[in-house]
């Protein structure tokens, strides 16, 4: 009978963030996958633990992640843990778990740390409906283009942030979406030097160009207002079309990321950017 992965979050700063349960799972499987050994190693020193370790990490999944399944088809028990916070979550856990998924194997989730949603509750901002966008892209063309995507989301925006990417991200996430828009600057959560900023995006920009930022980031930015939506035109979304594919998209791509970005109907996109040309 295959064993059962667990995804086990961790601290992402505060040990005392530890749940028995997350404790005691970690105690009882028979192996630990970890993003990072070393890491992982401390937090099971914290705890006084000995289990044995194997390292799972981004550029390793095909083959850590057949390591892992065949343990677990073996009937080993695996705890998936990352450096902090939920395994899965922007993660490449997610890769293992829809691997064990096609393979049958079970999979437990474990509740706890997290980072996007501790900054959403303190954020300020509309909780009942949200999209995490993760890390923008480090290509400034491939990470305006994300933003692109994203002129017309009403719901409210989270990213993740370094510190050395902070200030090109809010002037990128100016430019898409106004200096006006408000936003959370959640930094360094759980952690001593913990801190919400709530500003715009323009005083933001301003703010970290005389500070420089430190630590690591949790972006809460506010969803577009329904008047944005409503003033769209077809001459827009045409614009729009233009606009992509003067940056090298196909009229296909540039229709149907047109159409995904304003709400517009493809088809009469497409008709409009055929006529015309």
């Amino acid at each position: 009978m295959a064993g059962i992965l667990y995804l086990v979050p961790t601290p992402i700063g505060n040990l005392g963030d530890i749940s028995a349960r997350m404790a005691d799972t970690l105690a009882e499987v028979d192996f630990i996958a970890a993003e990072d050994t070393r890491v992982t190693l401390k937090l099971l020193n914290h705890l006084g633990l000995k289990k044995p370790l194997i390292s799972y990490y981004r550029h390793n999944t095909e083959a850590g992640g057949q390591a892992v399944l065949d343990r677990l088809l073996a009937g080993e028990s695996c705890a998936l843990v990352t450096d902090a916070g939920t395994p899965a979550i922007s993660d490449p856990g997610e890769d293992l778990v829809a691997l064990c998924a096609r393979n049958g194997v079970d999979v437990v989730s474990i509740p706890g740390p997290c980072a996007l949603v501790t900054a959403l509750a303190a954020s300020g901002l509309p909780t009942g409906r949200f999209t995490f966008e993760g890390f923008l892209a480090m290509n400034k063309k491939n990470r305006r283009a994300h933003l692109e995507e994203l002129v017309g989301e009403r719901r409210t925006m989270i990213f993740y942030e370094a510190p050395h990417k902070l200030t090109a991200t809010l002037d990128d996430l100016t430019a898409a979406f106004g200096p006006d828009r408000r936003i959370s600057l959640c930094r360094e959560l759980t952690k001593l030097h913990e801190e919400v900023r709530r500003t715009t995006l323009g005083e933001a920009v301003r703010w970290y160009a005389e500070n420089p930022p430190r630590g690591e980031f949790v972006l809460v930015v506010e969803g577009a207002p329904e008047s944005v939506e409503e003033a769209i035109t077809l001459e827009d979304g045409l614009a729009l079309v233009d606009r992509l594919r003067a940056e090298g998209r196909s009229l296909r791509d540039a229709v149907k990321l047109a159409a995904k970005e304003t709400g517009l109907p493809k088809n009469q996109l497409y008709d409009l950017a055929v006529g015309k040309g």
